[in-house]
């Protein structure tokens, strides 16, 4: 611990405001990646802040995992550049665009990881003009309800069907889905 005082009591006070900012942020920092390489959020509960001009995705640029990113690069470059002989407004100007820089970069990487995205969400208009396969029996003329297997956004699915058709349509059966009813329902007809 002598050591530790020693070295300091040795430094500078713009290296003791740089040392005390990256210790604690460069934690944060360490804490933040293994927490999302675990598939876990950050250790707040507190929302990001965003602003957005339009509908879609936002571009976040000042949220809490940026700010911890910005502060962990700007008191090393403010480190890097101090110890390198640099004057403190030089290093105060470089560290503050190095650390603007990697909120920029962390935000546009948010951003594309965001916009690259599937909501897995399954949009049943998808399903018209698909051909699937009868699950259930669907009796003819819209007379009551049977499901079909077909393939919506890339997934096989098991839906609720009718048919117009005079005949139904038996299990096993090919059947093209030509129509949504009330926004849940197939309806089709025999392939």
């Amino acid at each position: 611990m002598e050591a530790f005082s020693t070295w300091w009591e040795g430094l500078s006070v713009v290296l003791k405001i740089y040392w005390s900012i990256a210790v604690p942020f460069t934690l944060f920092f360490v804490l933040q990646l293994i927490l999302s390489f675990l598939g876990a959020e950050s250790p707040d509960d507190l929302p990001d802040a965003e602003i957005e001009a339009d509908h879609g995705i936002p571009f976040q640029f000042l949220t809490l995992k940026n700010l911890i990113g910005f502060f962990t690069i700007f008191a090393w470059t403010g480190i890097a550049c101090t110890e390198a002989g640099m004057g403190n407004g030089l290093t105060l100007l470089i560290a503050t665009i190095a650390g603007l820089l990697m909120m920029g970069l962390m935000a546009g990487l948010f951003y594309l990881m965001m916009k690259s995205g599937a909501d897995g969400t399954m949009k049943i208009q998808k399903a018209i003009g698909q051909v699937g396969e009868v699950y259930l029996t669907i009796p003819s003329s819209r007379g009551g309800m049977g499901k079909v297997q077909v393939k919506v956004s890339g997934a096989l699915r098991t839906l609720d069907a009718m048919s117009d058709d005079p005949e139904p349509l038996a299990t096993g059966q090919l059947a093209k889905v030509i129509q949504i009813v009330n926004d849940n329902i197939l309806l089709v007809t025999s392939k």
